[in-house]
């Protein structure tokens, strides 16, 4: 595989030596480039370990991941991969332009020779060209968010890796804000690796649904989104789309009752 994620016979476990739980066990996946794939299952599935292992926060311990066909250690030397947090982790005594500005700061001299993304276009494609010199305190929890999916963008990486990060918005502007990264998404395609506890923002976001199952932490099934696209708020209302919601749904209810048996 040459784009993409390729993640291959991933296990982790945690706690001491002769008493370690595993998290993740043999997990093997790829995120074609440009591919939108969620992960979705039970609490303690190890969806977010997951991500970190490919965000190279964690270690795996067997197993392979491999970015856009490099390691992951080189892949983040060479900033192939963004990430965004379930919080927006915007430094609160600097402006939302100078938080999006801050990677670009940061050893400056790795970022030579690279293709870099303007933060004020960015900042203004994501609807906050009105908030560059506001403070992350002066702005709602949704344009706190999308700030940070656009410092994730400065390197206009090949890999966005996104944990949860509308999960602490209410209904009404997490569906917004999933509308607007999906618009966004479809004019800039990467390969995106979504973590999420919800099957609506699961559909209509991805090309593949991975229910993972837990206890320990294993994909039960891909589940492929037919949706045409590009999508708007009307694929809701469709046949399509409650077909592949009650998919979903009853593969976790299977899941989770295998995890209480």
């Amino acid at each position: 595989m040459t784009g993409g994620v390729a993640i291959s016979g991933v296990s982790k476990s945690f706690g001491p030596e002769g008493n370690r739980t595993t998290v993740l066990d043999d997990v093997s996946l790829t995120i074609g480039r440009g591919e939108f794939v969620s992960v979705i299952g039970p609490s303690g599935c190890g969806k977010s370990t997951l991500l970190k292992i490919v965000a190279g926060l964690i270690p795996a311990d067997e197993g392979s991941v491999t970015v856009d066909g490099e390691s992951v250690k080189t892949a983040t030397r060479d900033k192939l991969i963004g990430l965004v947090p379930q919080s927006p982790a915007l430094l609160p005594w600097k402006t939302v332009l100078d938080n999006v500005r801050l990677p670009m700061r940061i050893n400056p001299k790795a970022n030579a020779g690279r293709t870099l993304r303007h933060p004020e276009e960015l900042l203004t494609s994501f609807g906050l060209g009105h908030a560059l010199h506001k403070y992350p305190s002066q702005l709602s929890g949704g344009m706190q968010q999308r700030a940070a999916i656009a410092r994730a963008f400065v390197f206009d990486p090949g890999v966005l890796l996104m944990d949860e990060p509308f999960s602490a918005l209410d209904e009404m502007n997490r569906d917004q804000q999933r509308l607007g990264l999906l618009e966004f998404w479809q004019s800039n395609r990467k390969s995106v690796l979504f973590v999420t506890h919800s099957v609506p923002e699961a559909i209509m976001l991805s090309d593949r649904i991975v229910v993972m199952a837990a206890h320990p932490g294993r994909i039960a099934e891909v589940i492929d989104v037919d949706l045409p696209r590009p999508r708007s708020v009307e694929a809701y209302a469709t046949d399509e789309f409650r077909d592949l919601e009650g998919h979903v749904r009853r593969t976790l209810h299977s899941v989770m009752e295998e995890t209480h048996v």
